[in-house]
């Protein structure tokens, strides 16, 4: 099966530092593909050079098998890709509803549509859609976002991402400020996703979550892609093995 996106011999030095060295990834449209490794493998700049938010020094990306320059987040969204990344990217002084929106607001229909007035009913009603699909706490569609729980956060970034994905989505670390019932919640979106054939890249530290959705895991150590495994067939020996060195 052709890769939805690909990348083959990404690399990226900070200074001194190498963060990709000569990386490679590759999803599956209808796949869960997690990425782990330690800190500072390179998994967020993995991630970033991949979606518009980072330069390579070199490298090649395709999308759909096709070579293609993603060169900033507006072309990755345009493209049906989305990203959760850990600091959530959302406007603290805007309630749950215009942050999902922002950008992508819905004009009402006839004059008032052109004067610029939003359809605020049907932002609502398909805001309020998304957080029934991921069981989620926020209740408050008024309140400003700044004023809400780590996790409500993490929700309204996650459920405005799977709203928008229309091809890929990458979750970093999902499920990091979630108590035990949102996890699951999100746990089983993911699944849902997948099935509705879009791709989904999980990071997480959490091996237990990792080998519950994935159906590969692609290993990252020192700036490049390590190992890769069938979800099914993989133990969380084998994955701590190639993170640490073990298969390196």
């Amino acid at each position: 099966m052709t890769p939805l996106l690909e990348a083959r011999g990404l690399s990226r030095a900070f200074g001194h530092v190498q963060a990709l060295d000569d990386a490679a990834f590759d999803v599956c449209a209808g796949e869960v593909v997690a990425l782990v490794g330690d800190n500072g493998a390179g998994k967020s700049t993995l991630v970033k050079a991949m979606t518009g938010n980072l330069d390579a020094d070199r490298g090649e990306l395709f999308f759909d098998g096709a070579p293609v320059r993603i060169e900033t987040p507006a072309q990755a969204s345009a493209m049906g890709i989305e990203v959760v990344y850990q600091d959530l990217a959302l406007a603290p002084h805007l309630n749950p509803v215009q942050n999902m929106f922002l950008g992508r607001e819905i004009p009402r229909r006839g004059p008032l549509g052109r004067l610029g007035f939003m359809d605020e009913k049907a932002m609502r009603a398909r805001a309020e859609e998304g957080f029934r699909d991921l069981g989620g706490t926020v209740t408050d569609f008024g309140a400003r976002v700044g004023e809400m729980s780590g996790g409500q956060r993490q929700q309204i970034a996650i459920v405005r991402a799977i709203t928008w994905a229309g091809r890929l989505v990458f979750l970093d670390e999902p499920t990091a400020a979630l108590g035990v019932v949102q996890t699951r919640h999100v746990l089983d979106t993911v699944k849902r996703v997948r099935d509705k054939g879009i791709a989904v890249v999980l990071i997480s530290h959490s091996m237990p979550e990792v080998l519950e959705v994935a159906d590969r895991v692609q290993v990252m150590r020192l700036g490049r892609r390590v190992a890769v495994f069938e979800g099914k067939d993989t133990t969380v020996e084998q994955l701590v093995s190639a993170m640490t060195g073990g298969l390196g």
